[in-house]
C-alpha cells in the first residue's frame, strides 16, 4: 500500500508515524513545500521574544531523523501543485522548478491554513509581517535584531496576537494592540475578556479596540497605521494577526467538496468527497458536537488526534470514527492564563440556543496557604437540563486543570451537576476542600433550581434604576471603595435588622463582592416574604471589571524603584519597614490591611504589602494619592502585587490658602453655548499663568466635548433616544437665554467672528494645547448613553474620586 501525505506539520507528521506503526511494510511519502517538518508552531512567538533561547528547540524532528526512525520518504521543498483523482497521482514542483508525478493508493491532505493579508494599501511595506511558520519567524527575528524596534503594533487580538504582544514586550518594545471587535480573544465572552484588558493595561500595552485599519504608509523610518476612524498610530514593526483561512486551493482544483464554512468537507472517517483521499487539520470543517453545525477549528490538539484516526482509516479501510472537537484552547498573556472550551454565551446566542450562565471567583488553592491567586470561572449551560455547553477560566494558577475537566465533561455530554461530583485531589497547596470547579457547579445548580434567582451584569445595564432597589451587601469600607450607581449600602450582617427599609412591592437586586453574600441575602429576603429578589451573578467584581473603561496611557504598575539607586538605598537602610501578606484576600481586604498597618507606623516609615487581588494596584495608588502618603514602588510577579508606601503627613492636617499656587478645577455641567465659552475663557486664562487646570465634564456638559465627525458606536435603545435628543456636537449648542430656536446661537457666532473673537472650538483647542485636562464623568456617560469614541481623543474618563483628587489640590473650584 502506497500512502502519500501532503503537509509535514502536526496532522501530517502524526499520520505518517501512525501509519508506520500500523503497517511496517507500507510505502509512505511525506511531501512538504517548506524546509521543515514536525516543528513546534505554537512556540514561535516565544522564540521571537527570547523566552525560548535556542531556535533548534522548536524542531521536534528533522526530515532526516523522522525519515530514518519511521522509514518514511520525507521530501521537503517539494510542493504539490495539482491532484489528479482520476489517475490517482499528484504533480509536484521541486525547489529548482522542475516537476514530476507521484502515484498513490491513499492520499492525505494536511495543508493547514494561510494567514489573512487583506488587500490594504501599503500592506507589503518593509516591517509588516504575518506569523505562521518558521520562515516568518526567522524574518521577524532578523528584523528585530538588526533594527531599533521601540514601538510595535499587533493588528488582531487573537491568541497568537496576544502572545506576540507579550513577546515583543519582552524584547523591549512598547506594544499597541489593534482589534476591530470590542474585546480581545474572540473565543471568550466580554466579561472574561475584560479581565485580560485590565491586565494588558497594567503591563503598559495600549489597546485600540473597535478600530479598523484602513491603510499603511511610511513616514521616515516608521510605519504609519491609518484607522478608518481617522486616528493614526506609528510603529517600527507591525505584526498582522488578523486570522487564517483554510488552505483549500488544491482541494478545489481537484474537485473535492468544499463545505459551507469554506473548509474541506470530510466524513466521520475523515475521508473527503473523493474516495481514497483524506484530509485533516486546519483545512477541514467538521460538525461541532454541541451544535451539529460545521465549523473550522485551528488547534493543534485536534489536528494530531485526527492524524492518528485517519492513519488507521487509511490502513484498515475506515474503521475509526472521529467524534469532533468542541474547541479547547489556552493562552499565556503575560502573567495571566486564559482558557476556553465549548460554546461561549455569544456563540449560543448566535445559534439561537437557550442558555443560562454563571460566574464564580475563587482562590486557586486554600486561602490560608501562601500564594492563593484569584481564579475566575464562567459556565454556560442548558436552562432546563443543566447540560454543560461551555466554560471559560481566567487566572494565574490552576487554569489548565479546571478547563480540562470542564472540556472532558462537555465531550462526555455531562451537566453542571457532574462538576459537583468530580472527586478532586485536595491539599492546601493545590486546591481547596471545595474546589473552584465544584463551587462553579454549586452556583450553577442554585441558579437552575431557583434557590438563587440571578441577574447578569448585562441585564443590569438595561434596568431602570428608579424601578429597582439595588442593595450593596458589602461592608461600609468596601462600599466606600466603589459601588454600582444608585445602590444603597446595607451590610449583610445588618440585613435582617434593617429589612423594614426594604419595600416589599418593589424588585430588589442584591450584590456583594463575588456573589456569596448576595446569595445569602437572597435566601434571607425570600424567607421573609420578598418575592422579587435577585442576586447579581459574579458580584461587583464581575460588574466593575466588565464596565471598566479601556483607557490608553501609562502602565498602571510603577517600576520597582527599591534597587534603583544603591547608594541612596544604603543611606536609608535604617528605614523601618513593616511587611504585610494580604494574599488570598478579596477587595477591600488588602487596602484595609494597608490602612491598619499604616496607622501603626510613624511618619517616614514604610509598609510593604503583597496582594493577589487584581484591583489592588489601582486601589493602592488611589489610596496613597488621597491620604498624603508616598508610593515608593509597585511591582507584579505572576499575579502577586507588591506595593511599598512611605507614611507622610496626615492629609487632614494640610491647609490650603488663596496664596497657594495649587491649580484650578471647573465642573462643566451645562451645554449652553455662552456658559461653555465662559468656561474655556476662564480655563485658558488660568492655564496662561502656569496653573494646573482641570475641567470635569458631567451630564449635559459632555455635549461640549463631542466630536463633530463621530464613529459609529453600538448603543442600547435608551442610548439611542438620548442621542437623538442631545446636541450632536459643540456646533449644535444653544444659548441659555434668547436662543430663538437656534438663531441666537448663530448670531453670537457671527458677531464673535466679526469682532475677531475666537470660536468655542478654537478656545477648546487652545485649552488642550496649554495642557488643560479634560475629564469626562464615567457615570454621566453611562446614564446618557455616551461612548468614549464620541468624545474628543484627548478626553480621559474618570469618576467622582478622580475629580475630588484634583479639587483637593486646587484653591479654586467653579461649577458652571
Amino acid at each position: 500500500m502506497k500512502h502519500v501525505i501532503i503537509g509535514g506539520v502536526a496532522g501530517g507528521a502524526t499520520a505518517a508515524a501512525r501509519i508506520r506503526r500500523a503497517d511496517e511494510f507500507a510505502e509512505i511519502i511525506l511531501l512538504e513545500k517548506g524546509r521543515y517538518i514536525s516543528y513546534a508552531n505554537c512556540g514561535l512567538p516565544y522564540y521571537i521574544g527570547g523566552v525560548i533561547a535556542e531556535r533548534e528547540s522548536l524542531f521536534l524532528q528533522t526530515p532526516q531523523s523522522f525519515g530514518e526512525r519511521f522509514n518514511v520518504d520525507v521530501r521537503v521543498e517539494n510542493e504539490v501543485i495539482r491532484i489528479n483523482p482520476q489517475k490517482k497521482n499528484v504533480t509536484i514542483r521541486k525547489k529548482d522548478g522542475s516537476e514530476y508525478d507521484e502515484s498513490y493508493d491513499k492520499l492525505l491532505l494536511s495543508p493547514g491554513a494561510n494567514p489573512v493579508r487583506p488587500p490594504l494599501e501599503g500592506i507589503d511595506l518593509d516591517g509588516i509581517f504575518t506569523l505562521r511558520d518558521v520562515n516568518d519567524t526567522d524574518r521577524i527575528k532578523n528584523y528585530i535584531s538588526t533594527k531599533e524596534v521601540k514601538q510595535a503594533v499587533v493588528v488582531g487580538a487573537g491568541f497568537i496576537g496576544l502572545e506576540m504582544a507579550e513577546n515583543l514586550h519582552h524584547a523591549g518594545a512598547r506594544v499597541s494592540i489593534v482589534e476591530m471587535n470590542d474585546q480581545v480573544m474572540a473565543p471568550i465572552d466580554f466579561s472574561m475578556a475584560a479581565q485580560v484588558h485590565q491586565h494588558l493595561l497594567q503591563k503598559g500595552v495600549e489597546l485600540y479596540l473597535e478600530q479598523s485599519v484602513e491603510r499603511f504608509s511610511r513616514k521616515g523610518d516608521q510605519i504609519t497605521i491609518h484607522f478608518r476612524s481617522g486616528e493614526t498610530l506609528y510603529a517600527d514593526i507591525v505584526i498582522l494577526s488578523i486570522g487564517v483561512r483554510p488552505a483549500t486551493v488544491l482541494a478545489k482544483e481537484a474537485g473535492l467538496k468544499i463545505g459551507e464554512t469554506g473548509g474541506i468537507w470530510v466524513s466521520e472517517y475523515l475521508e473527503t468527497s473523493v474516495k481514497d483521499i483524506y484530509a485533516v487539520g486546519d483545512a477541514i470543517e467538521y460538525p461541532h458536537p454541541l451544535t451539529g453545525k460545521p465549523w473550522l477549528n485551528y488547534l493543534a490538539n485536534p489536528a494530531n488526534r485526527q492524524g492518528r484516526i485517519v492513519a488507521d482509516n487509511m490502513v484498515f479501510d475506515n474503521q475509526t470514527k472521529y467524534e469532533g472537537a468542541i474547541g479547547t484552547s489556552i493562552a499565556k498573556v503575560f502573567d495571566l492564563t486564559v482558557a476556553s472550551t465549548g460554546l461561549a454565551a455569544k456563540r449560543l446566542k448566535q445559534f439561537d440556543i437557550p442558555y443560562r450562565e454563571s460566574w464564580t471567583h475563587s482562590g486557586s488553592h486554600a486561602g490560608y496557604y501562601p500564594d492563593a491567586l484569584p481564579l475566575s470561572i464562567k459556565l454556560t449551560f442548558d436552562p432546563q437540563s443543566g447540560k454543560l455547553y461551555g466554560g471559560q477560566c481566567v487566572g494565574y494558577d490552576g487554569v489548565d486543570k479546571r478547563i480540562d475537566q470542564i472540556a472532558l465533561t462537555i465531550k462526555k455530554g455531562g451537566t453542571i451537576y457532574d462538576l459537583i461530583k468530580i472527586e478532586h485531589t485536595y491539599a492546601p497547596p493545590f486546591s481547596s476542600a471545595k474546589d473552584p470547579l465544584a463551587i462553579a457547579g454549586y452556583v450553577a445548580s442554585n441558579i437552575l433550581s431557583g434557590a438563587m434567582p440571578g441577574m447578569t451584569w448585562r441585564q443590569l445595564q438595561h434596568v431602570n434604576r428608579d424601578e429597582v432597589m439595588i442593595i450593596d451587601l458589602r461592608t461600609k469600607d468596601e462600599f466606600s471603595m466603589g459601588y454600582i450607581p444608585g445602590a444603597v449600602n446595607i451590610p449583610l450582617d445588618e440585613l435582617r435588622r434593617r429589612s423594614s427599609e426594604i419595600p416589599v412591592d418593589k424588585p430588589i437586586l442584591l450584590y456583594c463582592a463575588i456573589g456569596l453574600r448576595g446569595y445569602l441575602g437572597t435566601r434571607i429576603l425570600l424567607a421573609r416574604g420578598y418575592s422579587n429578589v435577585r442576586n447579581l451573578l459574579g458580584g461587583y467584581k464581575t460588574y466593575a471589571t466588565a464596565v471598566a473603561p479601556v483607557e490608553r496611557g501609562e502602565p498602571v504598575l510603577l517600576p520597582d524603584r527599591k534597587n534603583e539607586n544603591i547608594e541612596q538605598q544604603d543611606t536609608r537602610a535604617e528605614i523601618k519597614t513593616v511587611r504585610i501578606d494580604a494574599c488570598g484576600l478579596q477587595c477591600p481586604g488588602p487596602v484595609l490591611r494597608l490602612k491598619q498597618a499604616m496607622d501603626k507606623v510613624d511618619e517616614g516609615e514604610r509598609v510593604e504589602i503583597v496582594s493577589t487581588d487584581v484591583g489592588f494596584a489601582r486601589d493602592a495608588q488611589a489610596w496613597s494619592n488621597s491620604t498624603g502618603n508616598s508610593l515608593v514602588s509597585m511591582s507584579e510577579e505572576r499575579g502577586r502585587f507588591t506595593v511599598v508606601i512611605e507614611k507622610g503627613n496626615a492629609k487632614s492636617c494640610e491647609t490650603v490658602t488663596s496664596r497657594d499656587s495649587k491649580g484650578k478645577t471647573l465642573i462643566m455641567f451645562s451645554d449652553d453655548l455662552d456658559k461653555a465659552l465662559a468656561t474655556f475663557v476662564l480655563a485658558n486664562g488660568a492655564a496662561a499663568t502656569g496653573e494646573k487646570v482641570t475641567i470635569f465634564f458631567t451630564f449635559w456638559g459632555l455635549n461640549v466635548i463631542k466630536k463633530t465627525d463621530k464613529p459609529k458606536v453600538k448603543k442600547d435603545i435608551l442610548g439611542k433616544m438620548f442621542g437623538m435628543m442631545l446636541p450632536s456636537n459643540s456646533r449644535k449648542l444653544k444659548l441659555s437665554k434668547m436662543n430663538m430656536f437656534g438663531m441666537g446661537g448663530r448670531m453670537m457666532r457671527y458677531i464673535m467672528k466679526q469682532k475677531g473673537i475666537e470660536s468655542l472650538e478654537s478656545l477648546r483647542e487652545q485649552a488642550l494645547e496649554q495642557g488643560v485636562e479634560f475629564i469626562a464623568c464615567q457615570m454621566s456617560m453611562d446614564v446618557m448613553g455616551v461612548k468614549k469614541e464620541e468624545l474628543l481623543d484627548d478626553v480621559t474618563i474618570g469618576g467622582v474620586a478622580t475629580y475630588m483628587e484634583r479639587a483637593d489640590k486646587a484653591n479654586v473650584n467653579l461649577f458652571i
